[in-house]
This record gives structure tokens, C-alpha cells and sequence, in this order.
């Protein structure tokens, strides 16, 4: 079972806890369980009247006290480090300092291999244990002045929903936190089951076309086409299998020449073209990870190397 650690910090937003726990608890109830463990990580959230003694409080943004255990679990490289953001003030000094123990444990899951994120203000989080030295980040577009001021040396990208980088994942805050999670869903699950999460929860899959690194499903789930949406679901699950039109059109109940004008209205692309853009992603993501094209090219469903060399090399 992979641990997701929420690190808390007093003023933590809800939503930007809430969207992203829910997220995962949601793949779980599909069968990815996740353990969710919330800890603390100021040096002010020690323990207090009437809890347990290895627990403390955080006071949350809206007045919603949340009880925080003070000792983190052991994580392994394919856990989770989330730091939630918590409310700004005019003054970034006063914003929330992290223990010394907690700035070593992030650096120390990170160089591990383990990926950390944030949402909002959390990026803050990540930048005073030293993570965001060198690589791109973004958080709420009210504070990215003040987070370029406090870590000068990160390149802090404007206007998206969320960036990664070498295992450092930010997010633009609030609701953003949900994009952000089904996104890490997408990547280590695949886009069928963040769409099952999207949809479980509500919400609308949506990313900023300009990222190159957004998931494909992401981006094209814009839109409110049940008929498409159902075609994607398959094509979703099964992307590297053959998918003949014919057989797509007959699910979503619809002629062939429908189901293409209806695809490409909602999505831009072509269920062909979709189910491409789902392959070569998964295939980066596996290269990324260690895998040869030619073991990448056979996993997402090409008989050789040639197919899928083609479609890396395609705009």
C-alpha cells in the first residue's frame, strides 16, 4: 500500500488538503488503496490538552482544528509527500518555518527517489528544505512574487496549474491540489483510473494545453460530452489494445462519422489520434523510468520499436 504523508502547517487551507486526500482515498475505493497519514512540521504544533500524547493540533485557515500525529512513518521511494498551503499574509517572513528534522526528511524522501508536492503556498515548504533550487515550479499566482524573492534560485513558471520537476511536483493552490493529484493518479496508475477519480468526485479533468508535461487525459477531458466521455473511458482502459471505430461507435451507441465529429468538437483530436497520445505518454513515462524503447514500444501495445520511435519523433 503506498503512504501519502500530508504535511500540516498552522493556517493550513482546507480545500487545498481536502481536494487532494479525497483524490486518493477515491482510487482507493477502486482499488489503489492509499495509506493517508497527516503530520505536523512547525515547531509550534506540539501536543496539547486533551489529545493523544503523540499527536498535535494545527489550526486550519477556516477554524477547523486538525489533529496531526508528531512522529512521520517510514516511506519508501514510492510514497507520497504533499505539503498543503496555508494562509498568506503581507509578510512572508511570518509565514510558516519548517523544524529542522522535517527540511532533512523531505531532502532525504526526495533523494531517495521519492516524489514530493504542494499545493499553493506549500511550494514555500518545499523551497526552504532546498528543492526547489534549480527546477521549475509555480504556486497561487497571489504569492509568486514573494516565493521568487524567498528562493531566488528557483524558475517559478506563471500562469499553470502545477509543475514537475525531477520528482518535485507544485500546483497553483485551492482546487488546483485535485488537478494536481489526478495527474500523479494518471502517471502511476494510468489515465483510466484518474478519470474514474474525476468523475467519482465531480469534477471536470482539466489541464493547461500549454504544459507539456500535463497528462493527455487531462487536457482533453474538457468538456461535458457524455458520449465522448464514455468512448474516452474505453479507449482510457484499453489504449493499447487495437481499438477499430467500429467498435468504439457501437459502445457509445452512435454512427462511426458521429462518434469522430463528436470526439473531435469536444477534444480537437481524433479517437485514433487520442488513443496515440495516451501511448506515447505512457511510453515517456515507462523511458523515464528506466525502460528501453523497444520494452516501452511492446508495453503500450506496438509490435516493434519503429511505431513507436515515429510517434516520439511526431509534433
Amino acid at each position: 500500500m503506498t503512504t501519502v504523508v500530508f504535511l500540516l502547517l498552522p493556517g493550513v487551507h482546507l480545500l487545498d488538503l481536502a481536494g487532494p486526500a479525497q483524490a486518493f482515498f477515491t482510487a482507493g475505493d477502486l482499488g489503489h488503496r492509499y495509506d493517508l497519514r497527516y503530520v505536523s512540521g512547525a515547531p509550534s504544533d506540539g501536543g496539547e490538552s486533551g489529545v493523544r500524547p503523540d499527536a498535535g493540533v494545527v489550526a486550519s485557515a477556516q477554524g477547523l482544528p486538525l489533529l496531526v500525529d508528531t512522529d512521520w512513518p517510514g516511506l519508501d521511494p514510492e510514497d507520497l509527500v504533499v505539503v498543503p498551503g496555508w494562509r498568506v499574509g503581507g509578510d512572508p517572513g511570518a509565514w510558516p518555518h519548517l523544524t529542522a528534522g522535517t527540511r532533512e526528511r523531505l531532502r532525504a524522501h526526495h533523494a531517495a527517489g521519492g516524489t514530493v508536492a504542494s499545493i499553493c503556498a506549500g511550494a514555500d515548504a518545499l523551497g526552504q528544505a532546498g528543492l526547489l533550487d534549480g527546477r521549475r515550479c509555480t504556486t497561487h499566482h497571489a504569492v509568486q512574487d514573494a516565493l521568487a524573492a524567498r528562493h531566488p534560485r528557483a524558475h517559478v513558471v506563471r500562469d499553470v496549474l502545477f509543475t514537475t520537476d525531477d520528482g518535485v511536483v507544485t500546483s497553483a493552490g485551492i482546487a488546483s491540489g485535485i488537478d494536481l493529484s489526478l495527474h500523479l493518479l494518471a502517471m502511476r496508475h494510468g489515465p483510466a483510473v484518474a478519470a474514474r477519480v474525476a468523475r467519482e468526485m465531480v469534477v471536470y479533468a482539466r489541464r493547461n494545453g500549454a504544459e507539456p508535461q500535463a497528462s493527455a487525459m487531462l487536457r482533453h477531458r474538457s468538456h461535458v460530452d457524455d458520449t465522448v466521455h464514455r468512448a474516452q473511458d474505453h479507449i482510457d482502459e484499453h489504449f493499447a489494445r487495437t481499438l477499430p471505430l467500429a467498435d468504439l461507435a457501437a459502445r457509445t451507441g452512435v454512427a462511426e462519422r458521429t462518434l469522430t465529429r463528436a470526439f473531435t468538437r469536444a477534444t480537437g483530436v481524433t479517437p485514433l489520434r487520442y488513443q496515440q497520445l495516451l501511448r506515447r505518454e505512457r511510453a515517456e513515462h515507462l523511458i523515464g523510468q528506466g525502460a528501453t524503447v523497444e520494452a516501452a514500444a511492446r508495453t503500450v501495445g506496438f509490435e516493434d520499436s519503429r511505431s513507436l520511435r515515429r510517434l516520439r519523433s511526431a509534433p
